[in-house]
């Protein structure tokens, strides 16, 4: 078993001043920051995804904009893989599927935004396709969201789809519990 790290769409238009800032995105950043450099210390396939908006109408994640550009703090680095997707699934027209096959990888570390889109989407493919998955719920971050009158805080929209995700199979640990140089390396 072999390991990867994914990060998905931490990126400008998440963070204050952004199109759609997330409730959190900024201590998140910073512990999927920590979670990078852990993994690239020792050698851990590292693959970026950046959303492009591809909708006519998007408000957000707009091809030519700085909202659309990966935060800077988790950047990718040298050979560290960035892929774009169109898709809240990050397997959906990537070839991220082939990339894991590929270099062996089996057991995925998934982090990044949103917890209540493309992480939950991303995660549930990669469970559906038979990988081992290790959310880290502190390098996450979900919107505020309103139904039916009801406003549900960001915190407790993240907090929802975490508890899903565990009881859909996935590890689901803070940083502080995940030890990259215990889990199975290339």
């Amino acid at each position: 078993m072999s390991t990867g790290i994914v990060v998905i769409d931490i990126q400008n238009d998440y963070f204050h001043g952004g199109a759609y800032p997330l409730s959190g995105s900024e201590p998140a950043a910073v512990v999927a920051r920590g979670v990078l450099d852990s993994g690239r210390a020792i050698g851990t396939t590292v693959i970026h995804f950046q959303h492009l908006a591809t909708e006519a109408d998007a408000t957000f994640f707009i091809p030519g904009t700085a909202g659309v550009e990966i935060y800077p703090l988790v950047a990718p680095l040298g050979q560290e893989r960035h892929l774009t997707k169109g898709s809240a699934n990050a397997f959906v027209d990537t070839g991220l599927e082939r990339l894991l096959r590929a270099e062996n990888i089996d057991h995925l570390v998934i982090m990044g935004m949103m917890s209540s889109m493309c992480i939950d989407a991303t995660t549930r493919a990669a469970l559906d396709l038979g990988f081992a998955v290790t959310v880290v719920h502190n390098a996450c971050a979900a919107p505020d969201f309103e139904f039916q009158g009801t406003e549900v805080p960001g915190a407790s929209v993240h907090a929802a789809f975490m508890a899903a995700l565990r009881d859909a199979g996935a590890e689901v640990l803070a940083a502080a519990d995940l030890d990259l140089e215990l889990l199975p390396a290339r």
